[in-house]
């Protein structure tokens, strides 16, 4: 098939056979460089598309959430808009913190899907946050990340699920944040031994713990055996 090819183009344009198989060579290049800004055009637009898809879905979850979005009276933008400091906070109703996911959260300045994951594995793990100050115990949440996270969403104190120390295996016990493989493993063995835990000064009694970790885990304790009638 070649030969015949390079026939042609030796009778038909005077080449080589050397320069026939350089014209082989570069004509895919040529191709490549010819349809580039095409292909370049219709990824440019597909970038865009999923862009919109995704602002769609995160501005439908934050009304699914109650939030009223506010929209401009003029459909064309306006740069003197710019140079008014209008606070974005305000023009929004807060959702409650307890009720975010890892979608909403991203409307905060500094909070991509990672981090918003995070805080919310560590908020459901933990049961529920008590203080403010216990966001400051997530990994990679900034201060000042924590601050924007108020200026958009209610906190709402409040354990919604508490640790059943009394029934929950070393794995469930590992699960919480402020307890760590070795102290479940602790927990289950002195409570093999010795019974249910009946409050929370009785975990005082292993010698591993002080009193300020006991302070802290104590809200987040269930002492139900499971006998009780």
């Amino acid at each position: 098939m070649f030969s015949n090819f390079f026939f042609w183009l030796k009778v038909n344009l005077g080449f080589s056979r050397k320069e026939s198989r350089g014209f082989i060579i570069l004509t895919p290049i040529l191709l490549l460089l010819i349809l580039s800004p095409f292909l370049l055009r219709e990824l440019r637009a597909g970038a865009h598309r999923n862009t919109n898809s995704r602002i769609r879905f995160l501005l439908d979850s934050l009304e699914s959430k109650g939030v009223n979005l506010l929209q401009s009276s003029s459909p064309v933008f306006n740069p003197m808009d710019t140079a008014r400091s209008t606070p974005k906070a305000p023009s929004l109703r807060r959702i409650p913190f307890s009720e975010s996911d890892s979608i909403t959260l991203q409307i905060v300045p500094g909070v991509g899907p990672a981090l918003a994951s995070r805080i919310i594995k560590f908020r459901e793990n933990l049961g529920g946050f008590q203080d403010k100050s216990q966001l400051g115990e997530i990994y990679g949440l900034k201060a000042d990340v924590i601050e924007k996270i108020w200026d958009y969403f209610d906190f709402d104190p409040g354990i919604r699920q508490k640790i059943k120390v009394n029934l929950w295996d070393v794995g469930d016990l590992a699960k919480h944040p402020y307890i760590g493989f070795g102290e479940a493993k602790v927990l289950v063995a002195f409570r093999t031994q010795h019974g249910p835990f009946q409050q929370a000064d009785d975990l005082l009694k292993i010698k591993i713990f002080d009193r300020e970790w006991v302070r802290k885990i104590s809200p987040y304790l269930d002492f139900d055996d499971g006998n009780s009638p």
